[in-house]
């Protein structure tokens, strides 16, 4: 039995040596972790049950039958991250550069099964050159496998992404089927075709930061939905952001004990919103006094900021939450903003969480770039991801919600469960200047009787009392008891039961 124990330990040794002590160095010297650190520090000490260590490739050609690594360039199993139970996979980068193989395929593929059948959710940390050339076709396959889990699992468990390192290719599409992806600045990149494919095809000069780093898709596509300084604070903010997330769609959303009173109100709320309509205010301001402790964990911060989403609590439990930005684009919705926020409202609904909308909309953004672009479709989108939402709603209008943006943002119309406006609040078609334009174009030459018909029509319908004479506003109330208001319309949902018509599922307008 000994001997037998002593080969058990050198094989495991062997396994937790990755490529080598040299390769290992080269990683660190990157300023990356290795993959076993990276498990080491996202899961709680002593927590990680590994599965699959003594598992080698199985292929022969290219001189790959004497190059066999034990767990094949990618760790995987279970532990508890805060004490929850969630799956991960790490991939190496020190063995085969973490291409997948068909045996890595199977690892991965063996732990997301796993985690749907128990009901938890799946982490990957990303870190691969892509798929393993001298497997040719069964490399692939191995991905396909993936990606088919990858959509079984999608509104069944959380699925989130951890770009570490190179991600090209193939490899790009199972992080961007997950809920989530977030990548480490000036260490991960994503993108399909790489810079020399480019460079001979468009003639572009690139670089892989400029064409596929963290930044470029926090900022400008949208594809990341943070980028973190490095490893370690992107594992750390990892920890903190899976305790905002159910484990699956078969719960309703954690709680955790807090010492801010749902009955909290804070006067300051009363002086938010400036007299002049046209002067912009922080919404970030209000999100952060209506949540306990100020806690609000933001996504997509630097794309589409004219939108804000991201997760918060209210006594204890974790909410959903939708902005217009009147700082950025004085809040109009636009193309970029509509898909972020539909996205994030989407996944709120498919895991039980309930949606808070703040809105300060003028309307969509004019323009031949956002009509080119398919504004129609891509409004569409977030009009129909409200819309088919069945979770708990709660939406507040601060100020201006004009047009089909009025609408769009979780209107009473649309199945808002609760629909609150400040004082401030205007709920008209349009703002009074260009709808007394339009009203009485014969008298636009005159300036005076122009500001007398704007005035008017400001007095009339630029406030939220025709909206609530009609029951489209429950309540018109006072800025600083915003959270108080909020606090006691979740309590009242939190047995809230609603259904969709029966389908195989919907045709949203992609």
């Amino acid at each position: 039995m000994q001997d037998i124990l002593r080969q058990l330990e050198a094989k495991r040794a062997a396994a937790r040596a990755g490529g080598g002590t040299r390769r290992i160095e080269a990683q660190h010297a990157k300023g990356r972790l290795t993959a076993r650190e990276r498990v080491e520090l996202l899961l709680d000490p002593d927590s990680f049950e590994e599965w699959d260590m003594f598992v080698e490739h199985r292929c022969n050609d290219f001189g790959m039958a004497e190059q066999k690594i034990p767990s094949d360039g990618v760790v995987t199993g279970y532990g508890t991250v805060n004490g929850r139970l969630v799956f991960v996979f790490s991939q190496d980068f020190t063995v085969f550069g973490g291409s997948l193989s068909e045996a890595h395929a199977e690892k991965i593929c063996k732990v997301m099964d796993q985690a749907m059948r128990v009901g938890a959710p799946v982490i990957g940390l990303n870190d691969s050159g892509g798929a393993r050339i001298q497997e040719g076709v069964a490399s692939l396959a191995g991905y396909a496998e993936v990606f088919q889990r990858n959509v079984l699992a999608s509104g069944v468990v959380p699925q989130i992404s951890l770009i570490m390192g190179p991600c090209a290719g193939g490899a790009v599409y199972s992080p961007a089927m997950t809920d989530f992806i977030f990548m480490v600045k000036d260490s991960s990149y994503m993108f399909v075709t790489g810079p020399d494919v480019v460079k001979t095809v468009t003639h572009e000069a690139v670089t892989h930061e400029q064409l596929g780093g963290a930044m470029t898709h926090a900022a400008t596509s949208g594809v990341a939905d943070l980028a973190f300084e490095d490893d370690v604070e992107a594992l750390l903010q990892l920890r903190r952001f899976i305790d905002f997330l159910p484990a699956s769609n078969r719960e309703g959303p954690p709680t955790r004990p807090t010492a801010d009173p749902g009955d909290r109100v804070d006067l300051s709320l009363d002086t938010l919103v400036p007299p002049n309509p046209n002067k912009p205010y922080d919404m970030k301001e209000l999100i952060q006094k209506v949540v306990d402790e100020g806690d609000f964990f933001e996504l997509q911060p630097d794309y589409a900021r004219n939108i804000l989403i991201g997760f918060g609590r209210v006594e204890g439990a974790t909410v959903g939450i939708v902005a217009n930005q009147p700082m950025v684009l004085a809040g109009c919705l636009d193309i970029d903003s509509s898909r972020k926020a539909a996205r994030f409202v989407r996944f709120c609904d498919c895991f039980n969480i309930p949606i808070l909308t703040f809105v300060d909309v003028p309307g969509f953004l004019p323009g031949t770039a956002q009509e080119y672009g398919g504004i129609i479709k891509h409004g569409a989108k977030l009009l129909f991801a409200f819309a088919e939402a069945t979770v708990p709603k709660i939406t507040v209008i601060t100020r201006k919600a004009y047009g089909g943006a009025y609408d769009v943002m979780s209107s009473k119309h649309l199945r808002g469960d609760l629909n609150y406006a400040w004082p401030s609040a205007e709920i008209a078609v349009m703002g009074p200047k260009g709808a007394v334009e339009i009203i009485f174009r014969a008298d636009i030459g005159d300036a005076d009787k122009i500001a007398a018909r704007t005035e008017e029509y400001r007095q009339k319908f630029a406030n939220p009392f025709v909206a609530g004479s009609r029951g489209f506003i429950d309540d018109v109330i006072a800025p600083h008891s915003t959270r108080r208001r909020i606090a006691r319309g979740l309590a009242m949902l939190r047995d809230k039961q609603t259904e969709n018509p029966w389908k195989k599922h919907d045709n949203i307008p992609l």
